[in-house]
């Protein structure tokens, strides 16, 4: 179970720093112009107004983290609005993505779970 944790770990840190790099880079390919339909609008909004930016420093910091090995509960956590928000705008917005989000969805949780030491106290009456 540690080998899996670890290759699991490795694979999600390494994507949120290469797709969160890709923010300031642009290495990966993306559209001229965002299509005139709710998706592209969202998108559009994203950049125009330079927030992606903060996303793709969340993600790179994220992931990162999740790299290194060390505080891998802050990298989750610094992560989840991100991974929520995948999903999020897949289920509402561009169903093609749906099963990467679902991916994704299911990597962070399994991660979650494997950390749920750190969770715990958040989910504890007080």
């Amino acid at each position: 179970m540690k080998i899996l944790t670890t290759i699991i770990r490795l694979l999600l840190g390494l994507a949120f720093v290469v797709f969160g790099a890709n923010v300031f880079f642009h290495y990966l390919p993306m559209p001229a112009e965002w299509p005139k339909n709710p998706a592209g609008n969202f998108m559009n909004a994203l950049f125009v107004s330079n927030y992606v930016f903060a996303i793709g420093l969340c993600q790179i910091a994220g992931g990162l983290l999740l790299l290194i090995g060390r505080y891998v509960a802050l990298g989750l956590t610094i992560l989840g609005p991100i991974v929520v928000n995948i999903l999020l705008y897949h289920l509402f917005l561009d169903p093609s993505g749906l099963i990467v989000a679902f991916v994704v969805l299911a990597l962070w949780l399994f991660l979650v779970w494997r950390w749920w030491g750190a969770f715990a106290g958040l989910f504890r009456r007080s």
